[in-house]
């Protein structure tokens, strides 16, 4: 059987264990541990190792979903889970605009230890104050439309808007 790792990460509170847990035949093991310090304004609970997940499309084919914690210390996770990846996707709440900074350095970081096809999906697209993809993209370094992965609009509750992106980042896998 053929396996394929994906890895969901992003800036805490962009919608990762919910996108993984809209993807998901079945409960998540998701380990969550309190959420303190800086981050306090955002749930109560965070990954403090990883979500998974897996999706069997056929008896040849399986998808393992993994999803970061996005705190800082936990970033020893990242190296670990995109070592093994195929493809990952990067989750920005687009209503955030002081995260855009620490979003760049998470795509810096996987982009220096594995280079696979990802996308970027944007969250909050809803939300007041949110930004327009293409100038997320800009905050993020992509100067040149036809260099940058895709982009897609992710409404992580929503199992067709993820089913959606997932679709989109396999794609990228052909």
């Amino acid at each position: 059987m053929e396996i394929m790792n994906l890895v969901v990460t992003g800036t805490l509170g962009a919608g990762k264990s919910t996108f993984i847990l809209s993807a998901s035949e079945m409960q998540v093991a998701a380990p969550d541990k309190h959420n303190t310090g800086d981050e306090a304004f955002f749930p109560q609970d965070t990954t403090a190792s990883i979500d998974f997940e897996t999706l069997q499309f056929d008896e040849e084919m399986a998808i393992h979903i993994y999803g970061t914690p996005s705190q800082v210390r936990f970033d020893f996770m990242w190296e670990i889970l995109i070592e093994r990846a195929h493809a990952y996707v990067l989750l920005i709440a687009a209503h955030r605009p002081s995260e855009f900074h620490y979003a760049r350095r998470i795509l810096n970081f996987m982009n220096q230890h594995a280079q696979i096809p990802m996308i970027i999906g944007i969250t909050h697209n809803d939300c007041e104050g949110a930004w327009r993809p293409e100038d997320i993209a800009l905050a993020l370094g992509y100067h040149n439309s036809t260099k940058q992965p895709p982009i897609v609009a992710v409404n992580t509750q929503d199992r067709a808007s993820v089913a959606m992106a997932l679709i989109t980042l396999m794609e990228q896998c052909l």
